[in-house]
């Protein structure tokens, strides 16, 4: 059976250095996805998109594994694109107003044939609360700054505040969405050793 760490072959987009900031280019790619509104610390609507995205994810996996392509690969971490509808208004100091997008980037051996026969295995057996809200698509950044935060989601602040100086002195402007990946299971570690992502995409500024 072949074995497969997609995280270790995309390494250049999931590590970062926690000091330096870093430019990458982010293909297009194919994610599960769910998307919702409010605080993600008290939204029981952000954590039943949570379970619904990893309950897919897990049966795909299996599924592939099962099937005909007999790939054993490891799930992808979760991952969060945050905005508001005025952006002037986009506090970590107020979450209740946050849009989110909850998402897991699948192999590109996933087709939409797959996610939908997952998607009615999950539903059968488990039906999460989002199940329904649940859908395949790819998503694409391009150019994009990305740093290392190590610690509680509460003190990402100066380590957003470096990526967004990074932009601005390389003569770039930001543009799509604020982007993490959770790369801890916070279950499981302490706080302080919580390895999250920080991504933004950008494009030159206008002279």
């Amino acid at each position: 059976m072949e074995k497969i760490d997609w995280k270790k072959e995309l390494k250049h987009l999931y590590q970062a250095s926690a000091r330096e900031v870093m430019q990458v280019e982010v293909p297009a790619m194919n994610y599960l996805m769910v998307d919702g509104q409010g605080d993600p610390n008290t939204s029981q609507e952000y954590a039943d998109a949570v379970a619904a995205l990893f309950a897919t994810a897990y049966s795909l996996k299996f599924m592939v594994k099962k099937g005909a392509l007999a790939i054993d690969y490891g799930v992808m971490p979760l991952e969060g694109l945050w905005w508001a509808k005025d952006m002037s208004k986009f506090s970590p100091d107020d979450k209740s107003n946050w849009l989110w997008t909850a998402m897991i980037a699948q192999p590109p051996f996933i087709t939409r044939e797959m996610v939908d026969t997952a998607i009615a295995a999950v539903a059968k057996k488990k039906n999460p609360a989002a199940i329904s809200r649940l859908r395949f698509e790819a998503y694409t950044e391009g150019r994009c700054a990305q740093i290392m935060h190590i610690g509680p989601f509460s003190e990402e602040g100066p380590a957003i505040e470096k990526l967004h100086h990074f932009i601005q002195a390389s003569g770039h402007k930001r543009h799509g969405k604020h982007h993490e990946i959770y790369l801890s299971d916070i279950s499981k570690a302490a706080p302080a050793k919580w390895k999250t992502l920080i991504r933004q995409p950008m494009s030159p500024s206008e002279r």
